[in-house]
């Protein structure tokens, strides 16, 4: 499990592929590896990942399957910035929210306009994650636990709002974020059950 809290930015610092993936060596300087070992799960923009060989303090290596690839976007280029989160343990403070690292889909930006110091980013959603999204629900993008201002229906799927503070885009990789750009979405683990409970009353 994971909060949505990014504890720092790595990149991808070389991809090798391999038959049925690649293998991604994540350099991260300013995330603490001290206690991160074979077989820990860490969060790449949204998207829960294995460590399979601890290079050195700053850098380690993952391997993403074709199938994860298909599912999640910016996972597949050398040089990509990408948000990382350690797996959180019992005791911990749940500063985001309950973030399992699936990604459930992949959104699209739309608009990224500044609004004053913030900027307003609003992304459009997939048809198969539109109701799971409400006003001021939670939802994840890239790894980042942000609440939802607007949601509006549209055709194929929903747009939705949020308004990013000058400290987000400083300590993850959202700040570079450009119209067109595809981004790692999560919505709601509590969401989720309530449709499976909801729908079994219904049988």
């Amino acid at each position: 499990m994971f909060t949505g809290i990014v504890q720092a930015v790595g990149v991808i610092e070389q991809l090798e592929t391999f038959p049925g993936g690649v293998r991604l060596t994540i350099a991260a300087p300013e995330l603490n590896l001290a206690d991160v070992g074979l077989g820990d799960s860490i969060a790449h923009s949204g998207a829960c990942m294995t460590v399979v060989n601890k290079l050195d303090d700053h850098r380690y290596q993952i391997d993403v399957s074709e199938e994860s690839l298909r599912c999640t976007a910016g996972l597949d280029q050398q040089g990509t910035r990408v948000n990382l989160e350690k797996a959180m343990r019992l005791g911990d403070m749940l500063g985001g929210h309950m973030v399992s690292g699936h990604v459930d889909g992949v959104g699209e930006v739309i608009r990224f306009d500044p609004v004053g110091e913030n900027r307003e980013l609003v992304i459009r959603a997939p048809q198969i994650l539109a109701k799971y999204l409400a006003v001021k629900g939670s939802v994840v993008v890239n790894g980042v636990s942000l609440t939802t201002n607007i949601v509006k229906d549209v055709a194929g799927g929903c747009e939705f709002t949020i308004n990013l503070i000058p400290h987000t885009l400083a300590v993850t990789n959202l700040g570079a974020l450009q119209i067109g750009n595809r981004v790692n979405l999560e919505i709601d683990l509590i969401a989720r059950y309530c449709e499976r409970l909801l729908g079994l009353d219904k049988t």
